[in-house]
């Protein structure tokens, strides 16, 4: 059974993300493990061995007692959209968020990893600073990023970026396993720039290695990548944009208000950065 990972701080972000991992859990037949975690403070030396333990037990109780506030609102969820069957297990962990995501991925054999991210004031990048994109692709499993306005639609087409390269066949495996679970199929973007080093011989050979799997390949020449991906998920309307994890930057800026703008015009995306 694969095993998802879900870190939540319990807000409305997170909540909407929540919905994006139960539907996930029943698409790849897996289960859901919850995470909150919570920082203990650093205090004075002069403060005594007691009136600390004072405090972290205080503070240890508090977060407690709102994870067990919080959990039946999940479960509500999760038996409002008839998705009450998925097996969960909750984790309540003290210390850095992204350390506790990389020792519990190891531990568990976490598959995927999905959470809620709301810009530059969410509670993921604030907790990561302003490397939210580089912290997050540099995980080693499969991070699905929900925008706090993505509503959950069936998923339909995902879209790829690549760059033609031997490894991204091997990501674009991974996004063909979810894809097929679904009934979905994938769009693969290449913005073909004019210093660009594929052949048509690339193109063809790509072809052929997946033409028995639900893909197809769109290779745009333009000098503006980025406005290209941009009306790519516009105009194919992709449900879910797949990418490396190199593409950090590009990465960060699928987060930015000027592609959260443009994409008023439809629904914002999910986001999976694949490791490489």
């Amino acid at each position: 059974m694969k095993k998802i990972l879900f870190p939540t701080d319990f807000s409305n972000v997170a909540n909407n993300a929540f919905l994006h991992a139960l539907k996930l859990a029943k698409l790849v037949k897996g289960e859901l493990l919850l995470l909150h975690t919570y920082e203990l403070p650093i205090m004075d030396n002069q403060f005594g061995m007691q009136n600390y333990k004072l405090v972290y037990d205080a503070i240890e109780l508090t977060n407690l007692d709102l994870f067990k506030e919080e959990l039946p609102k999940l479960h509500q969820i999760a038996q409002e959209n008839e998705l009450d069957s998925i097996k969960m297990s909750h984790i309540l962990a003290d210390g850095d968020l992204l350390y506790n995501i990389k020792t519990i991925c190891k531990k568990e054999k976490i598959d995927y990893l999905v959470m809620g991210t709301a810009g530059a004031t969410g509670w993921v990048e604030r907790l990561f600073g302003t490397k939210t994109g580089e912290a997050i692709t540099s995980l080693e499993v499969p991070v699905f990023c929900i925008p706090e306005n993505a509503k959950y639609t069936k998923l339909e087409t995902i879209g790829f970026t690549t760059r033609f390269r031997e490894k991204d066949k091997l990501a674009l495996k991974q996004v063909l396993k979810i894809a097929n679970a679904a009934n979905a199929v994938v769009k693969c973007i290449y913005v073909e720039t004019k210093d660009t080093d594929n052949t048509d011989a690339v193109y063809s050979d790509w072809r052929d290695y997946f033409k028995d799997q639900p893909v197809h390949f769109f290779i745009i020449p333009s000098e503006n990548v980025k406005e290209t991906i941009e009306d790519f998920i516009i105009s194919q309307e992709i449900d879910l944009l797949a990418l490396l994890s190199y593409k950090r930057n590009f990465f960060q800026w699928m987060f930015t208000s000027s592609f959260t703008e443009k994409m008023a015009l439809n629904s914002t995306i999910p986001i999976v950065a694949l490791h490489e």
